[in-house]
């Protein structure tokens, strides 16, 4: 099966979108399915042949992520005829939120190639602190996002809260839940307590002090000035502060604040094992690839409470605190406190670190999501679209040789 892929960045730009669009393309390659990857070209395509046959850049202006931080890019002259190649030999669009403009550009062109389209659906809705960025992606969502969710062939959500957030669009057919997965062959616990004062020690941390990692973009969202609060209120701790992003951790001037800003993927499992917990204080999130890469690990974690709820199963190992935007103080000590239960005198110990890793094992597999997805493509039939076009029909059922879903 030949697929057509869009997200708005490449995996270079490393937010949670692209990269995780990048791990299923690794998972269909894997199957032996031809992945066609495009992507806005404000960062660098990937060249290896494991992730996709070919990488097509799309002309975008990234104008806003550059003056606000806000990952919004722009297509601008030629974006139309760069996605028209891209998918006219496919046999099916998978597109990555519905929320960008560069992805309702590829549901338009599919549309007019005649091509179904999946949608994964990553966020819901942002609760900026700016009234005017609220209103912004409340627009936003009600003329593109809940349009697409309404006419995509299969819609398809990685977090209970953005599925419960969109529950009142009349899909095509039944959404679907898939949670993203996760390596637990990069992912995994450190072998042994000593092993983890090692990695500390390393890192030029102090191996009685707490450290507590925070890995996500520097932006307003994730909850950078409730985690600048934490940090203040507990010296004693070791803040592992580890992204990129317009916000500068470094001008907080805290000597108990480390920022690391070159790590990504396999180079963060260090972090995770050498932390004594993940702590993500965000809001508007889905389901963050970093908490289910700590669960991994062995890593407790302490985060938004909408961000606990978005899966039921893994309730029991995260801990959920209210995000309060207006109120950072309050919301900071309110994590602290969660972090200093969870940790306790010595934390979860080996057992509890060793039961999360084992549940992460079993709930999250990029291997599993590919094969749901493949099965999404070869059963999804386009009848007809709304908003007055021309109806057409595309039967992706039939099978696909050696990769035959049961």
């Amino acid at each position: 099966m030949k697929i057509a892929m869009m997200s708005h960045y490449f995996e270079s730009h490393r937010g949670g979108v692209e990269i995780v669009a990048g791990q299923l393309a690794r998972a269909f390659t894997t199957l032996g399915h031809q992945v066609v990857w495009m992507a806005c070209n404000t960062t660098r395509p990937p060249a290896d042949p494991s992730i996709c046959v070919q990488a097509i850049p799309i002309p975008a202006n990234n104008v806003l992520e550059r003056r606000t931080g806000i990952p919004y890019p722009l297509p601008i002259l030629g974006a139309s005829k760069q996605i028209d190649a891209a998918i006219r030999d496919a046999d099916v669009v998978l597109v990555h939120d519905g929320f960008y403009l560069p992805c309702l550009l590829a549901k338009r062109r599919s549309r007019r190639n005649g091509k179904a389209v999946v949608l994964i659906q990553h966020i819901g809705f942002v609760p900026y602190q700016s009234p005017f960025l609220r209103l912004a992606m409340t627009a936003l969502n009600r003329m593109l996002t809940r349009p697409f969710l309404a006419t995509a062939a299969q819609v398809v959500f990685i977090s209970e809260i953005t599925r419960r957030y969109f529950s009142t669009v009349r899909f095509q057919r039944p959404a679907m839940l898939l949670f993203n997965g996760v390596d637990t062959s990069v992912f995994a616990p450190v072998a042994s307590p000593m092993d983890r004062l090692a990695l500390r020690r390393a890192l030029g941390l102090d191996p009685g002090r707490p450290a507590i990692l925070f890995v996500g973009r520097f932006v307003e969202k994730k909850g950078l000035v409730h985690l600048e609060q934490m940090a203040r209120r507990r010296p004693d701790w070791d803040w592992i502060v580890a992204g990129w992003g317009p916000i500068d951790p470094n001008r907080w001037r805290l000597p108990n604040v480390h920022v690391i800003t070159d790590r990504i993927g396999p180079s963060l499992t260090p972090l995770y094992q050498t932390a004594d917990a993940l702590v993500l204080p965000s809001v508007g999130e889905g389901f963050p690839l970093v908490v289910q890469e700590a669960l991994a690990c062995g890593l407790p974690v302490v985060c938004g409470d909408d961000t606990a709820m978005a899966d039921d199963a893994a309730g029991a190992y995260l801990a959920g605190v209210r995000v309060r935007l207006h109120d950072p103080v309050g919301t900071a000590e309110a994590f602290v406190a969660a972090l200093s239960s969870i940790m306790g005198a010595a934390g979860p110990g080996e057992v509890g670190r060793m039961a999360m890793a084992a549940f992460a094992r079993a709930r999250y597999s990029w291997a599993a999501m590919a094969l749901d997805l493949v099965a999404a493509f070869e059963s999804v039939e386009v009848s007809a679209l709304a908003m007055g076009d021309v109806a057409t029909s595309v039967d992706l059922r039939t099978p696909i040789g050696s990769h035959e879903m049961p």
